[in-house]
């Protein structure tokens, strides 16, 4: 069994074309129950880019996407630690490389939607009324969601101080 020390030997990173179906098979659980949408293999490759991997060696343990909306806005989706992972700091280890990865792009806000109220805000995260997501997200995604339009997400953003 790992310690906690052991966690600090986790190494966080860009994702590649690779790592697709491992990235696939961590977040099917969430997928099923319906709390992170489902995204194909080719939405996954266009965006490639956007991904951080968490992993334990050669294993991937977490993930989480920084998708670009426009020049000011980001969001955070697919975000994922597998459970036995969980309570190590590694889903705050990719929040934090998030957003300093939007710091170097020159993103000014980064918008979040969970059901994780005290973990995002102890990360800066302020809460926003849904009303206050752009447009954008909502026919991009949200339409998408089998929860749409009753949703129990919570909006969520923070602000980027370069």
């Amino acid at each position: 069994m790992k310690t906690t020390s052991d966690y600090r030997d986790i190494q966080i990173g860009s994702a590649t074309l690779r790592d697709i179906p491992e990235i696939q098979s961590l977040l099917k659980v969430e997928v099923d129950s319906g709390n992170i949408l489902f995204r194909s293999n080719d939405e996954v490759a266009t965006n490639i880019r956007s991904y951080l991997i968490a992993k334990d060696g050669k294993r991937i343990i977490g993930c989480v996407a920084l998708h670009i909306y426009s020049v000011e806005l980001a969001e955070f989706r697919s975000m994922m630690v597998q459970e036995d992972y969980r309570d190590r700091g590694i889903g705050k280890r990719l929040i934090k490389d998030g957003i300093e990865r939007a710091k170097h792009l020159g993103l000014n806000t980064i918008l979040v939607l969970t059901y994780k109220r005290e973990f995002f805000h102890k990360l800066g995260f302020r809460e926003i009324s849904k009303i206050d997501i752009p447009n954008s997200k909502i026919w991009a995604d949200c339409i998408k969601c089998n929860h749409f339009p009753v949703c129990e997400e919570i909006a969520m953003v923070t602000d980027i101080h370069i």
